[in-house]
């Protein structure tokens, strides 16, 4: 494909959008494109599926042979593998294309790196179910082929690597792709290898860690790169899974075992703590009625504090590293660059949910003087009043906000919702257009966004709305207006 022709296909893959692929596989909106593949969101209803994506690629970009190995990929079924629909060829503009109908992906690792590292407990967290998904391609005699951050996706909460890339083992390498850091040496040779994939987790290792990848990737310069804080079993793994020698390179079998231990034995001691050289403490005095009284609500208290730490370790949440500053008005995530904060302990994480902090501030404030009474707009079981109402919508569900949560916010958090609508008003997907700098808030605003109602239009399959939502610590308004195309 000449430069001309590339250039063509990119100002083309906007106005393909309301096509319908086959009769089956409507273009609903653009996700992206290159110069190499477009992906739009769609549906499929032969398997009951309302929102999917569809990746069209032009014929002359491919062999017919990626058919095949989509339908492979298909027929391949693993928890943390990104379910393919279908596949076929295609015709748009009187030019063939290929396609495939993939699971929905909510987020990519590569978009969370656009706002921040991840933690070493994040990566070590990631890695089981990555490698589950690698060492089940590689024990097919498949590999993923494009191991990188755009394909570590999450579906649900839960994290998948995309399979549109699975490839047989020992196939020559594809040159749809320009070489990139993500190949490994022997990628010269032409041939795709379990080790290749391995090299490919060690640069995204590096680069989820750092917000980099490493320019001329050798095992000094990679490791190089990471924090100096970094424990050491990932430094290792890093460097193992980067050496040049892919026979030095650790498999995925040997990373499962390092990083997902076995249980111990059945009916194995538990390990005892050394006492004999710890002095004997003095017996305690006999506990006083108002002890035993306050034993059960200190036990409730450290409960809470401990569930409310266990939140924090959640893969790919969307909190910065450092608290969110004390300031008049909260910029969107897009916008803003690192964030630091003057009092960092007494600023709250926005993206941790915030009910887990809540009985004890009801506590602290039985304790202190009572609050002031707040207007019933305000109230977490009472939907607040729409600043604007549409006449095109029937139905409006407003966040339930608990009162814990609002007091954290300074300023506005302001949460922009598109919301794609059937010819009968029922939202059918809802997606985040801007979430804002807190994911809990987007969280609560995609929830809501979905239980809309908007007029029913007989002359449009679907539709797409903008619901714009907007958190204060007074009140929580919102209103919706027509997507522009």
């Amino acid at each position: 494909m000449n430069v001309e022709t590339i250039e063509t296909t990119i100002e083309f893959w906007p106005k393909w959008q309301n096509e319908v692929i086959n009769g089956l596989y409507p273009l609903r909106r653009l996700l992206n494109g290159s110069d190499h593949s477009a992906v739009f969101l769609t549906e499929c209803k032969a398997q009951d599926v309302a929102t999917a994506a569809i990746k069209i690629v032009p014929a002359e970009r491919v062999t017919l042979a990626q058919l095949l190995h989509w339908k492979t990929a298909a027929d391949l079924s693993h928890p943390h593998l990104l379910r393919l629909l279908d596949a076929g060829l295609c015709q748009l503009g009187g030019r063939q294309f290929l396609f495939v109908v993939m699971e929905y992906a909510d987020q990519t690792l590569s978009e969370v790196l656009l706002q921040r590292a991840l933690t070493a407990d994040e990566v070590q967290e990631m890695l089981p179910p990555t490698l589950d998904a690698l060492a089940y391609l590689h024990g097919k005699n498949l590999v993923q082929g494009q191991l990188k951050p755009a394909n570590f996706l999450v579906v649900n909460d839960q994290l998948k690597l995309a399979s549109d890339t699975v490839r047989p083992a020992g196939e020559p390498r594809a040159s749809i792709a320009e070489p990139s850091v993500y190949d490994p040496p022997e990628a010269e040779n032409g041939r795709l290898s379990p080790g290749g994939d391995i090299w490919a987790l060690g640069i995204t290792m590096v680069e989820a860690l750092t917000q980099r990848v490493p320019a001329s990737p050798d095992e000094q310069s990679a490791t190089a790169w990471l924090p100096a804080t970094l424990a050491p079993t990932l430094v290792d793994t890093v460097r193992r899974c980067l050496s040049h020698d892919p026979g030095s390179r650790p498999t995925a079998i040997d990373l499962q075992a390092q990083f997902k231990p076995a249980p111990p034995a059945s009916g194995a001691a538990a390990p005892q703590a050394v006492t004999r050289d710890a002095p004997v403490p003095a017996a305690p005095p006999p506990e006083s009625p108002k002890q035993r009284a306050l034993a059960p609500i200190i036990a409730a208290v450290l409960i809470v504090l401990a569930a409310a730490a266990w939140t924090g370790l959640r893969l790919f949440q969307s909190h910065p590293k450092t608290p969110l500053p004390a300031a008049s008005t909260v910029q969107p995530s897009s916008q803003q660059g690192p964030r630091t904060a003057a009092a960092p302990l007494q600023t709250p994480d926005l993206s941790a949910p915030p009910e887990a902090s809540a009985p004890l501030a009801t506590a602290k404030s039985r304790k202190t003087k009572p609050a002031p009474p707040r207007p019933a707009s305000r109230q977490p079981d009472q939907p607040v009043q729409l600043t604007d109402t549409s006449p095109s919508v029937v139905h409006e569900e407003l966040p339930v906000v608990p009162r814990s949560a609002s007091e954290t916010i300074h300023g506005h958090v302001r949460v922009t919702v598109r919301v794609i609508v059937d010819r009968s008003g029922n939202v059918v997907d809802a997606l985040l257009e801007n979430p804002g700098p807190s994911s809990y808030f987007a969280r609560l605003a995609k929830g809501a966004a979905g239980k809309w109602r908007f007029v029913p239009a007989d002359n449009e399959d679907t539709r797409e709305w903008l619901v714009r939502f907007e958190f204060a610590r007074s009140d929580t308004t919102a209103h919706a207006a027509p997507a522009r195309p």
